[in-house]
């Protein structure tokens, strides 16, 4: 697979024999979501804006079974597609205003609205908030 910086590809998603590769405009392009959360990685309140997990799937007809997700340091979490609903998590690409950089968790990172719903304060959903998202492959 060809680097990111090179390509602009920064989510490739394997479904079958299928493989999507898109890059931060064609996740762009989806309604955008945002919503405050607080995290048990930062301090205060913070603003995500990114795409529904579920609009993500959705497009390329994914609706059962896991996603194994995949970091660019390749840690690796399985996450229900059961998860991905119209209130839950989003693929963030902003954090408080402002793209994420390699650094700071980018440039995607799956961000649950921990706030809204005691069930997403705990240790399962911690580690399925995945940052320096890389690859989505379904099982």
């Amino acid at each position: 697979m060809v680097q990111a910086e090179t390509t602009g590809v920064v989510l490739s998603i394997e479904k079958g024999e299928r493989e999507y590769r898109l890059t931060l405009q064609d996740i762009k392009a989806f309604t955008p979501v945002t919503f405050e959360t607080e995290t048990i990685w930062t301090h205060g309140v913070q603003s995500f804006e990114g795409v529904r997990l579920k609009d993500l799937l959705d497009s390329i007809n994914i609706s059962s079974g896991q996603l194994r997700a995949i970091a660019v340091n390749d840690y690796a979490v399985d996450i229900p597609v059961a998860d991905a609903v119209s209130d839950g998590p989003i693929i963030a690409y902003k954090q408080n205003g402002a793209e994420m950089s390699r650094r700071r968790k980018g440039p995607l990172w799956i961000v649950y609205p921990y706030d809204d719903k005691k069930s997403y304060q705990t240790e399962t959903v911690y580690s399925r908030s995945i940052w320096q998202l890389d690859r989505l492959i379904t099982q």
